[in-house]
């Protein structure tokens, strides 16, 4: 049994995907990021960047001690070798879904995260973070793309690095864009969109294509975006 400790944003859903899509046992446990509950000791010691998702897998491969992991691309190649599933055994076709789970990592969640946030969180309209972070959205969302003009999924096969993406595009209002501009991304989005394991997912998971927080009280704002070194 995996505990997946997680709340409904892009990174939390995207290792939930994962485990429905691969069909192994867990154990959701939701934590409330505006109430503050990342910060707990107890979650600490399995995720010490007090961020979602994490996991504790009490059947690890070794036999030995439960392993605890936070890091969402981390968790999701730790899974795919764990499971044997979602990931090529071949050198070349690891190597091209390891590319794009990366890009994903280092590229599109972090630009979009920011656009995102500048759209949605922000108390205020600031015009320059606006322009920077809808135009570099933009261009990764033509990366993914032109990828995609010729095949299926991303990576050939179906694998962890669709996974990764996929909730990164969902929130593509949030991110200033429109999905009519990118055909073969548009194309792949509503295959993903239809997959059963996504649609189990996604099931009660409010207000993804275009969240609105504008109510986030004082404290709500303080406790998700407030935290520094100490």
């Amino acid at each position: 049994m995996i505990d997946l400790y997680f709340a409904a944003t892009p990174n939390g859903l995207k290792a939930r995907l994962f485990l429905e899509e691969a069909q192994l046992p867990y154990r959701p446990i939701t934590v409330s990021l505006s109430k503050g509950e990342q910060f707990k000791p107890e979650f600490l010691a399995i995720s010490p960047n007090n961020k979602i998702p994490a996991i504790v897998d009490h059947a690890p491969a070794d036999g030995g001690a439960p392993i605890t992991m936070f890091e969402s691309g981390a968790i999701m190649l730790y899974l795919a070798e764990k499971s044997g599933r979602l990931i090529p055994t071949d050198l070349r076709g690891r190597t091209e879904v390891l590319q794009w789970l990366f890009w994903q990592m280092s590229g599109l969640g972090p630009m979009a995260g920011q656009i995102g946030h500048f759209n949605v969180y922000a108390p205020e309209k600031v015009p320059y973070a606006i322009d920077r972070y809808t135009r570099e959205t933009s261009r990764l969302y033509g990366v993914l793309n032109q990828r995609l003009a010729d095949r299926r999924f991303i990576a050939g096969e179906f694998s962890i690095a669709d996974i990764a993406c996929y909730p990164w595009i969902v929130p593509h209002r949030a991110h200033g864009q429109n999905l009519d501009a990118f055909p073969h991304l548009q194309r792949w989005f509503e295959a993903m969109a239809a997959r059963p394991a996504t649609l189990r997912t996604y099931e009660g998971v409010e207000n993804v294509y275009a969240p609105k927080h504008s109510s986030l009280s004082e404290e709500e704002r303080r406790v998700l975006f407030g935290q520094g070194a100490r």
